[in-house]
């Protein structure tokens, strides 16, 4: 089993930055890739981002719109998000997860961005 933490939510204006983390502890050998997750009030788990933990390749959803990067620091089981011109429609509590899906994921960090 994975444990996952996430750090570096907050309140943001838009147009705004944040950089989330995630530690991983556990049994972390068995996974090959990490995902963002994120959930906005009322609505159901959305796929952001994913990096393969070897390589460091990055997939993004297509909302990302070159916004995001999705980096890791396999020396510290960390991967973090960093995120740029931030809009409303980013605010959603966000998660690392294990899966594409959010299945296996952590307790998140919220993310609000407003005026």
């Amino acid at each position: 089993q994975v444990q996952l933490v996430e750090s570096g939510g907050g309140l943001v204006q838009p147009g705004g930055s944040l950089q989330l983390s995630c530690e991983a502890s556990g049994s972390t050998e068995s996974n090959s890739w990490m995902y963002w997750v994120r959930q906005a009030p009322g609505r159901g788990l959305e796929w952001v981002s994913g990096i393969h933990l070897q390589s460091g390749f990055p997939i993004h959803a297509n909302f990302v719109k070159g916004r995001f990067s999705i980096s890791r620091d396999n020396s510290k089981n960390t991967i973090y998000l960093q995120m740029n011109y931030l809009e409303s429609e980013d605010s959603a509590m966000y998660y690392c997860a294990t899966d594409q899906q959010g299945t296996n994921r952590g307790k998140g960090t919220l993310v609000t961005v407003s005026s």
